[in-house]
């Protein structure tokens, strides 16, 4: 049987260790970093973190400077490869 070409979501945060992700949480921050690692429950470890977080419509930089874990159940959505919200479209057309 011939491959379909599909991957599975813990495949691609399996392709993503060692390179960067942007990381939309929950609520309004966003965190870039290193993956470093990641479970079945997608906990994330980074290196490297960036926290972004939106006051009064400004974007709040804050460097984090640990390796750290996020918990799974906060994750909205992880960008491969992502440098975060100054890298977005909403910031370009603004």
């Amino acid at each position: 049987m011939a491959s379909t070409g599909r991957v599975l979501p813990l495949e691609l945060i399996d392709k993503a260790i060692g390179s960067k992700v942007w990381i939309l949480m929950k609520g309004q921050t966003e965190i870039v970093g290193t993956l470093q690692g990641f479970d079945d429950y997608v906990n994330l470890v980074l290196a490297d973190a960036i926290e972004y977080t939106t006051v009064d419509g400004e974007i709040i930089r804050k460097d984090l400077n640990a390796e750290i874990l996020l918990n799974g159940n906060h994750v909205a959505v992880l960008v491969p490869g992502g440098n975060g919200p100054e890298d977005s479209m909403a910031v370009a057309a603004s």
